[in-house]
This record gives C-alpha cells, structure tokens and sequence, in this order.
C-alpha cells in the first residue's frame, strides 16, 4: 500500500521502508513468542517506562492482552468489587516482557 500526494492532499509523513520491516520483524517475533507463554504471569514495561503485571491471555496482529487486577485508585472507575480486567497493549511500544514464575 502506498501514499501518494493528490491535488488536495500532501503526505505529512511517510515511514521509513527499513523501520516498517523492522516493525513488522519485531510483531511477528513476540507473536510467536507470546503464544508459546500464554496464560502465564508477564510483567510488561513499555518505551515510556510504564509497568504493567498480568496474565497474558491474548496477542494477535500488534497487540497483546493482559488479565490485570485493578489497584485501588483503578477502584474509583470499577468499584471496590472489581474483578480482573483486560488492558491491551501495542507491541510496538514494548521495551521489556518478563516471565514471572
């Protein structure tokens, strides 16, 4: 697929070739690698240094899914009763997946 300027429009970015390979090497790499540990403990750190711990239920195409329970400032949104809930998170803005045993 490719962009090409018209009359009315002009391309504000185009992403360079070797990065979207790059991507796409890096989506396919932890696709596999995220369906051998599914349903496991993972603590995921993402490129902008948020922390994430879970069960990984679910990755397809460029995300992967974690089973998360609310801490308790997530109380005010679900309620003191909340049970675990899913947070989906894009793999190309993951610096770090660990295996907690």
């Amino acid at each position: 697929m490719s962009v090409r300027p018209s009359r009315d429009h002009n391309v504000l970015y185009k992403a360079d070739s070797r990065w979207t390979e790059q991507v796409k090497q890096v989506r396919s790499r932890l696709g596999e690698m995220c369906g051998k540990h599914m349903n496991r403990p993972v603590r995921v750190q993402t490129i902008d240094g948020h922390t994430y711990e879970g069960i990984l239920v679910g990755a397809d195409g460029g995300h992967i899914h974690l089973m998360v329970r609310p801490t308790p400032s997530d109380f005010r949104f679900f309620g003191p009763s909340a049970a675990n809930f899913i947070l989906t998170l894009v793999l190309y803005e993951l610096l770090v997946i660990t295996l907690l045993i």
